[in-house]
């Protein structure tokens, strides 16, 4: 079957992605990027993407769509993937009601309870009107950031 998306990488580009893979720099999936398009290569071995798929524990589809992302977004785009341009979700507290809940935990605990708890806590926050809904997970993450 033609290849739409054929991959020839210039002699300093395969040098970077060998480099890559000898000395695992980077992430594992930069490093598993990096061998496939070392075994993708025209001028290289030139595997099939079925063989690519099962010599490195993925899919076809994968070796496909990395093949696209290198002839249509280039090299340093491929090898790196793609970066985030905004976080997965918001954040839920700004630098002000973090404070506040640090300060909060910092203080004495209720009447009637030895410490504070995630819980408790998060009530707590709710009733002061510092949040309007707080989850006591997001209170503890909160907490282990400053820690």
């Amino acid at each position: 079957m033609n290849k739409k998306y054929i991959v020839r990488l210039s002699t300093k580009e395969r040098r970077t992605l060998q480099e890559v893979v000898r000395k695992f720099q980077g992430s594992n999936q930069k490093v598993r990027r990096a061998q496939v398009l070392l075994k993708a290569d025209v001028a290289g071995p030139a595997w099939t993407d079925e063989r690519i798929a099962e010599a490195f524990g993925c899919r076809t589809r994968t070796v496909e769509k990395l093949r696209e992302r290198f002839v249509t977004e280039g090299f340093e785009q491929t090898l790196q993937g793609k970066q985030r341009e905004k976080p997965a979700t918001p954040k839920l507290l700004s630098g002000k009601q973090e404070a506040q809940v640090i300060a909060l935990r910092l203080g004495p605990p209720p009447q009637g309870y030895a410490n504070w708890t995630l819980r408790l806590l998060a009530r707590k926050l709710v009733e002061l009107e510092i949040v309007p809904a707080i989850s006591h997970e997001t209170v503890r993450s909160t907490l282990k950031k400053t820690v």
